[in-house]
């Protein structure tokens, strides 16, 4: 069973959500917020599976809470809906290593990408992927011309973990390597790449993917 907290400031759209996911013979929605203090409360006490959560609320953004989320709870599994197409916040939303970014009316997606998630991969809607090439500093974009067969086999095995949103720890446990070699592996990309951080190693993958 999947334990799912869903957290919207808008308690229609918490209660639509609450009855799609639902409908899962195997999900649960164990518990329900409508800001980023619920948020962080709720994932305190319950733990959840999945953080389903919406950006806007308010004063404080799911972004802030997703943060302090995972500042507390590395492993944590948060997926962000928004109405908002805005490169800020999916570059906030990336850096800080939740698991996905999806357009809350996006309905039919939800449920696959939450799988997806609880799988361990890192999801983006449609409309996020093609908003990803803004966040690429305009003098870098010219290393997307590399294509995967320009990285050798461990440098695609290392970014593919690093799309997933993986850390140092759990690439070196997967791939077994040590985490020193992880983070030299990740210094040859970067450098490679002519990119600046993991943000847009994760980025680039992506486009990699969807050309």
């Amino acid at each position: 069973m999947m334990n799912i907290m869903v957290v919207d400031d808008d308690p229609l759209v918490t209660g639509a959500l609450k009855t799609i996911l639902e409908v899962e013979p195997d999900f649960t929605v164990i518990a329900t917020g409508s800001s980023a203090q619920d948020a962080i409360a709720g994932f305190r006490i319950h733990q959840p599976d999945i953080l389903l959560m919406d950006i806007r609320m308010g004063e404080e953004t799911g972004i802030a809470a997703a943060k302090k989320i995972i500042s507390e709870f590395p492993t944590a599994q948060i997926l962000l809906l928004t109405t908002f197409l805005d490169p800020e916040y999916i570059h906030d939303a990336l850096k800080i290593g939740v698991k996905g970014y999806l357009i809350k009316q996006d309905f039919p997606s939800i449920i696959p990408a939450i799988r997806a998630v609880s799988s361990g991969q890192t999801v983006f809607g449609t409309q996020i992927v093609d908003t990803l090439n803004t966040i690429i500093q305009p003098e870098k974009k010219a290393a997307v011309a590399l294509k995967p067969n320009d990285l050798t086999d461990r440098e695609w095995d290392i970014l593919l973990k690093v799309a997933e949103g993986q850390n140092n720890k759990e690439i070196a446990a997967s791939l077994f390597l040590s985490e020193g070699t992880v983070r030299n592996y990740i210094s040859l990309l970067l450098d490679k790449l002519s990119l600046r951080d993991r943000t847009q190693l994760a980025i680039y993958y992506y486009q990699i993917k969807n050309n």
